[in-house]
């Protein structure tokens, strides 16, 4: 008996005191729940800010001609290859010349045949003025004359003509480069027909010592480019700052750009305007038809920078929580400037140095009226 009494008197304290732990840390729980949760903010002051903005381009030469024959024949011989430097009027390909230079010897008999009947005529309005003049013959006679030289000469006009022409299909024979550039693709050879008709050409010429880099500006770049229409399109432009170019591995292009023009309509298909920045090329890196992305730094200066993740949107209204004076989260419209990095956003308005930004549990836990601990 006594072992038992000792027993449930040790039991009885087990239990006391499991009771007393269990109401000390309820106790401690509703405690730490009505303590202010510790929330990260940052206190706004006007600093520097450079975003780069990226826009898919396209890289075409600064001059991309398509040579095309001006004559009807067959490829005799190509001159150059695919990729090769060539200098203006070198010679390219060569057109079979036997027809052409067959109408060549043609009209220059036929300029030949006119000259003669040129001078016989010359000759007999000569005579038959000469008779005229001593009233031998009549006007009507020496007139006819006077008209069949002037048929001749009209005749030989027309053979000289000819001639010019059929000198000039010759010279179309030997398609030269009408610039220095690089030969782009050549997709007839030798014994291929060749006819101005063609939708094909004979081959590209490339002027690459300077390149243009082609992309696309939104209707809403183009606003904020220029400040909603308060600045010179021509203007801002000027300022903008050298431009990057990524190539399509990933590298940078190691000569910066300058956007050179912004067309001044926008396409309603795809709501952008096609803009285009000047890249020198000296080594032939950058070909046409190369892709990469326009990369545009923006500089701002004595700017309020604050992480996109301390906002919020309400009807496409964007929202952060500032602290006032008791610590109570404020619920505060601001304004954004439309460029930006992905990570952070430059205010524009709502926001003044000092103020204090919450940045952390945007959207869960923080909640206007709410008071926090702040911790920086």
């Amino acid at each position: 008996m006594k072992t038992n009494t000792i027993s449930i008197a040790a039991l009885a304290m087990a239990g006391a005191a499991m009771m007393l732990a269990s109401c000390g840390g309820k106790e401690q729980a509703a405690q730490g729940a009505g303590a202010p949760p510790e929330i990260t903010v940052i206190t706004v002051e006007p600093g520097n800010a450079e975003f780069q903005s990226s826009y898919p381009a396209t890289v075409k030469g600064k001059t991309d001609i398509d040579i095309r024959p001006q004559v009807t024949g067959f490829i005799t011989k190509v001159h150059v290859d695919e990729g090769q430097k060539v200098r203006k009027g070198q010679v390219l390909f060569t057109i079979d010349q036997v027809q052409f230079q067959a109408a060549v010897d043609q009209a220059q008999a036929n300029v030949n045949s006119a000259a003669s009947a040129v001078s016989t005529a010359e000759i007999t309005e000569k005579n038959k003025r000469m008779l005229l003049d001593k009233n031998i013959i009549s006007e009507t006679e020496w007139q006819m004359a006077a008209n069949q030289l002037a048929q001749a000469k009209a005749s030989l006009a027309q053979a000289n003509a000819a001639l010019v022409n059929a000198r000039k299909n010759l010279a179309y024979t030997t398609v030269t480069a009408p610039s220095d550039g690089v030969v782009g693709s050549i997709p007839n050879r030798e014994g291929s027909l060749a006819s101005p008709s063609s939708v094909q050409p004979l081959t590209t010429i490339s002027d690459n010592s300077k390149v243009y880099a082609y992309f696309s500006l939104t209707e809403k770049d183009l606003l904020g480019l220029t400040d909603g229409g308060k600045e010179s399109i021509t203007a801002q432009i000027d300022a903008l700052p050298a431009v990057k170019l990524q190539l399509a591995d990933g590298t940078i292009y190691p000569l910066e750009g300058k956007v050179a023009t912004v067309s001044g309509v926008i396409d309603n298909s795809t709501g952008a305007a096609s803009a285009r920045a000047l890249f020198d090329n000296p080594s032939g890196m950058l070909r046409s038809g190369n892709t990469g992305q326009i990369i545009i730094p923006r500089n701002n200066e004595g700017v309020l920078v604050i992480p996109q993740k301390a906002t919020y949107e309400i009807q496409d209204l964007r929202y952060v929580y500032t602290l006032n004076d008791s610590n109570m989260a404020v619920s505060t419209q601001i304004t954004v400037d439309p460029y930006n990095d992905g990570k952070n956003f430059v205010v524009t308005s709502g926001l003044n140095p000092g103020d204090r930004v919450v940045v952390e549990g945007v959207g869960t836990v923080v909640r206007p009226g709410i008071v926090i601990s702040p911790k920086n």
